[in-house]
Formats: C-alpha cells, sequence, structure tokens
C-alpha cells in the first residue's frame, strides 16, 4: 500500500515537533510539508536537533494555503484564534483536516467570548466539526473531514469522568477537577511564568474558575452520557516538562464501591489499547513518549465521593497522538499506527 500524503501547518511549535517524530515511523503517512510562518526558512534540525536524522534537509515553509492542494490529511497545530482563519483557506483543498487548538472544539459560539475573550469568526463551521476523542467518540471521527482534537486538560479529566456518570455513579453536576500540568502545555515561545528561575522549584494554580477547557470538559461529558455536567476546574503548573495528572472528585449516586467503581473504568475501557485501568495510583512518568492513558478510582463512604485519577502525556494523548490517532481513524488506517502504547523509562 502506498503512503498517504500529510502537511503540517504550524509545525515549529511543541506539538508540531511531536507530529513530526510520530510521522516519521508512521508506516501508512508521509510528511511532504511543514510550515512554520515564525521560523520559515529555517532548517527543522536546526530548531529540533532531535529529528535531524530523520529530517535533514527539511525547512519550514512559509502558509500558502495552494502548498496543501490534494494532501490526505493536514494537521493544524496553530495557538488559538488563528485556526478560524486558516482551516476555511484549506478545506476542499485537502481531504481531512485535525485541528490540535481549541477554535473548533465548542458546539456553541457563544461560549467563545466568556470563556476565549473573542468572537468566533468561522460559526458556520462549528456544526461540521467532530470532536476528536476516539474513545468515546470514534464512530463520529470516522470519515470525517474536519476533527477537532481534544485538549490536554480536557482529555484527562473526561476519560476519568465520562463511565461514571455514563454508568449513573456520580453525579453530573458539582464535580471538582485538581489538575498538574508540565510546562510544554504552555508551547514554545518563551512566557514571563514559563521561564526557568519561575517554574524551578515552584508549584502554582491558574486560571481560576476561568479556565478556557472548562466548557470543552462540559461538553463532552454531557454529550456522551446525556447528562447534564457542570465542573468546577483549577490546574496547576509544576516544574515537569510534559505529563498530566488530573485527580476528579464527584459526588456518589446509588451503591458504589471502589470495586464497582474500578469495574465501571475497565468496561468502559475494556477493548482500548491506549486505555490502562489498574487499582494501583496512575504517574506521569508512565505516559512519558507513549499514546496511553492510566487510570484508576476510589470510593469514599465516609465523605460519599468518587476519586477519580487519570495521567496522560500532554504532547502524545493530550495533543499529537491524539491528532495522528483521529487522522488514522478518519482515513481508514489501523488506529493504533504510528503511535507507542509504551512509555519511557526511565
Amino acid at each position: 500500500m502506498s503512503k498517504l500524503s500529510a502537511g503540517i501547518v504550524g509545525a515549529s511549535g511543541f506539538t508540531g515537533a511531536e507530529l513530526m517524530r510520530l510521522l516519521v515511523g508512521h508506516p501508512n503517512l508521509d510528511l511532504k510539508i511543514a510550515t512554520g510562518d515564525s521560523k520559515a526558512g529555517t532548517l527543522v534540525r536546526d530548531l529540533y536537533p532531535s529529528l535531524a536524522a530523520a529530517y535533514p534537509t527539511m525547512a519550514y515553509q512559509p502558509f500558502e494555503p495552494e502548498k496543501l492542494d490534494g494532501l490526505d490529511v493536514v494537521f493544524v497545530g496553530l495557538p488559538h484564534g488563528i485556526s478560524m482563519s486558516v482551516v476555511p483557506q484549506i478545506r476542499g483543498r485537502v481531504k481531512h483536516i485535525v485541528d490540535l487548538g481549541s477554535d473548533f472544539r465548542l458546539h456553541n459560539k457563544d461560549l467563545y467570548p466568556d470563556w476565549y475573550g473573542a468572537e468566533h469568526t468561522a460559526p458556520e463551521l462549528l456544526a461540521e466539526f467532530v470532536y476528536g476523542l476516539p474513545e468515546l467518540f470514534r464512530s463520529k471521527i470516522e470519515g470525517a473531514e474536519l476533527i477537532a482534537a481534544t485538549g490536554c486538560n480536557a482529555a484527562t479529566a473526561v476519560f476519568g469522568l465520562a463511565p461514571l456518570l455514563n454508568a449513573g455513579m456520580i453525579a453530573g453536576e458539582g464535580a471538582v477537577v485538581s489538575l498538574l500540568t508540565g510546562v510544554s502545555g504552555a508551547g514554545r515561545p518563551p512566557k514571563e511564568n514559563t521561564t526557568f528561575c519561575t517554574v524551578d522549584s515552584n508549584a502554582e494554580a491558574y486560571a481560576l474558575l476561568t479556565h478556557r477547557h472548562t466548557p470543552e470538559m462540559e461538553q463532552a461529558l454531557t454529550e456522551y452520557s446525556g447528562k447534564p455536567a457542570q465542573l468546577l476546574f483549577t490546574p496547576h503548573l509544576i516544574p515537569m516538562n510534559r505529563g498530566i495528572i488530573a485527580t476528579c472528585f464527584a459526588d456518589a449516586v446509588g451503591d458504589v464501591t471502589t470495586e464497582s467503581a474500578l469495574e465501571a473504568l475497565a468496561d468502559a475501557y475494556c477493548d482500548e489499547p491506549f486505555m490502562v485501568v489498574s487499582e494501583r495510583p496512575p504517574s506521569t512518568k508512565a505516559t512519558l513518549g507513549s499514546n496511553t492513558v492510566h487510570l484508576t478510582a476510589r470510593f469514599d463512604p465516609r465523605t460519599n465521593k468518587v476519586m477519580v485519577i487519570s495521567a496522560l502525556d500532554n504532547l502524545m494523548k493530550g495533543a499529537s497522538g491524539m491528532a495522528v490517532q483521529c487522522a488514522n481513524i478518519a482515513l481508514g488506517l489501523p488506529e493504533g499506527s504510528g503511535l507507542p502504547i509504551v512509555g519511557v523509562y526511565p
């Protein structure tokens, strides 16, 4: 079988670099072009020496829609607010688009001013994008032209809460998500709060009550379970390059035990190769470099709360790995093509 053609718009960021790494080992996809306006003309190997052996002569190109004509799939890895102007320019030129940003994740255009601070400039496309969370919405991704890959924070929380909400074991409203995330989630460009001196030996909560992934979590949980979901989400930045771990608390409904909560997670993901459910508490290190999620659950009879903990690699299952998995499904390829299930250790 000849390889299908792929392109990356916004390839100079961390998610773009991770996509390039994954596509090197993908048996069915061949990267034809990588754009990066801020790094146009720069050799990939000079910005990311880790990619030098695979891309010795490739340079980042400026974004020009016509250069993408005829590609089977294009991954868009741009900051929020830019994809909504780029996607309309390339739609119809390529067969499938997987957007790693948040521009097309929410179905309701009215939520964007509240959570992202600006009106959506392409609201007519929101209904045409499918939400890219394969283990929960696989059937919608199959053959889809437009896919909005799930955000890293949202994926971590939703993977833990969705099966229990769907099973009627927890309340859909009042859940609390406390999440720790590595610095790479803030992107490659330097920021005051991500410098070494700021991050090292420090843990800090941010976006209190206002994090933009909150409505995405609520939307996904409601859509999957058919039950209204509302939660309080607080992320924390910790001195780690990559990885996310979320501890979620929700009110128990009915006769719940630790064993039944673990069983609900195991049943929901029993046929999913990228999901590991265990009594063992998850760790970010176990997920490093893999597309795998690790989960556990506990029931506390004293407070009548269910606690679910999930961990994943924010650049893999939280971004680039998720995007490749979505592309595989949309293109009719083996879902796990090019995706490692084993983490790097130590």
